[in-house]
């Protein structure tokens, strides 16, 4: 009889022991869905072995990024470990890179499919290759998030391999397109847009700002013509720090032209569909002990 084993017993046994998710699938089936037995099994396979680095903060790392050769798709992922030294390791570095083509050309439709995916043909899979690189490193390592783009033109950025970006355009293609579109990659790893265009800034978002400079223009005294006047001008500046195609171009040495008049004027009809920037170790939080640790570290004696 064939044991269901629901993806969340996959992932509490995974958090629990450390074992790989494609391992602990197989204790969950092999015991018959029981936790704790599945959880003594991978202990006696030497498969929870890791089970105290899972709890360590892997804040380093490394981005990496992959566009194929005709341009068309492309991948950006970021991969974590605990040191920096570890990130400058040529393994994790070559494993990093490796699963950025990977990614790119196996099409996975969620990271949970990346990691089940084979990461050579009738090899292992990616989280089985994780898990034989933490053993051999002995750090935690983990494949955080990756995005995966496939369109008329695809292009990436990376900066020393702690941002990646990857864009994708429509309406043009070609040798000027795609270094057209490399060029607004590098723009959004150094800029930080959040949109593509300001119609896609949600409506809430956009409420919260004029209620914000609203009460600002009163506290002001102004009229309240006057108010909804500096609110409007408000809100475009705001448009202007958030919007990809509204803020100014970095490379352009008058600071003036937009991302948009770029794109207009180097290929006419080129647009931007979306973007990815993944700077590695954005959003997590190091436990406090960590954090002191390293502020000790950058403290010279005497």
């Amino acid at each position: 009889m064939t044991v269901m084993v629901s993806a969340s017993a996959v992932r509490d046994l995974r958090e629990k022991t450390g074992a790989g998710m494609m391992d602990c699938k197989k204790a969950l089936a092999e015991t018959g869905g029981d936790f704790e037995k599945a959880v003594d099994l991978l202990r006696q396979k030497g498969l929870a072995a890791l089970a105290k680095k899972a709890g360590r903060i892997a804040a380093e790392g490394l981005a990496a990024v992959r566009v194929g050769p005709d341009g068309k798709a492309g991948a950006v992922v970021e991969v974590n470990c605990e040191t920096d030294f570890v990130a400058k390791n040529d393994d994790f570095k070559g494993f990093a890179a490796a699963l950025a083509e990977h990614a790119a050309a196996e099409r996975p439709a969620s990271l949970g499919d990346l990691l089940a995916s084979p990461a050579t043909r009738g090899g292992k899979t990616v989280d089985e290759t994780v898990k034989e690189l933490v053993a051999k490193i002995g750090e935690k390592i983990e494949v955080r998030r990756f995005a995966r783009f496939e369109g008329e033109a695809v292009s990436s950025y990376l900066h020393g391999g702690r941002i990646g970006v990857l864009v994708e355009g429509k309406g043009a293609a070609g040798a000027s397109a795609l270094d057209a579109l490399r060029d607004v990659a590098m723009h959004v790893a150094a800029a930080r847009p959040q949109y593509v265009r300001r119609e896609e800034v949600p409506a809430e978002t956009l409420e919260r700002e004029r209620e914000i400079y609203r009460a600002q223009g009163r506290e002001s005294g102004k009229p309240e013509a006057i108010v909804e006047k500096m609110v409007a001008g408000r809100l475009e500046k705001f448009y202007s720090e958030v919007c990809l195609l509204d803020q100014v171009f970095v490379k352009d040495p008058d600071g003036k032209q937009t991302v948009a008049a770029f794109l207009k004027k180097a290929v006419p009809g080129l647009s931007v569909v979306r973007f990815a920037r993944f700077e590695v170790g954005e959003g997590v939080e190091k436990k406090s002990e960590d954090f002191a640790a390293e502020v000790m570290s950058q403290v010279k004696p005497g």
